[in-house]
């Protein structure tokens, strides 16, 4: 069995940052792709970032970019631990989102990598 816990959620007003963490556990060989996505009620899931075991990162370019062309996301992730962050800046109630980690995991005694959900972590941007 494999788990993926997030936090770093919570209220934050609008113009503030947040890092959101995402940690697996459980039987893990190695973890190639690890990515975060948001949600909002009754919406799709949309991908915001995504980094590979190898540092690679890509990001949603529509939510990547602030107004001011400064970055808005940074995702970065320790193999060791399993663990992947995400730096959220800049924050603006369109923010406001259940965000989502997932992680694509090859378990013991196998070949294939199966993909792996958390429960998410809320973020609440407020003007």
């Amino acid at each position: 069995q494999v788990q993926l816990v997030e936090s770093g959620g919570g209220s934050v007003q609008s113009g503030g940052s947040l890092t959101l963490s995402c940690a697996a556990s459980g039987n893990i060989v190695s973890i190639s792709g690890m990515a975060w996505y948001r949600q909002v009620p009754g919406g799709s899931r949309e991908e915001i970032a995504e980094i590979t075991n190898d540092g690679n990162r890509t990001y949603s370019r529509s939510i990547l970019w602030a107004r001011s062309g400064k970055g808005r996301l940074s995702i970065r992730r320790d193999n060791a631990k399993h663990t992947a962050w995400l730096q959220l800046a800049n924050l603006t109630v369109e923010d406001s989102a259940r965000y989502i980690c997932s992680a694509e995991v090859r378990p013991p005694h196998s070949l294939q990598f199966t993909t792996y959900w958390g429960q998410g972590t809320q973020v609440t941007v407020f003007p």
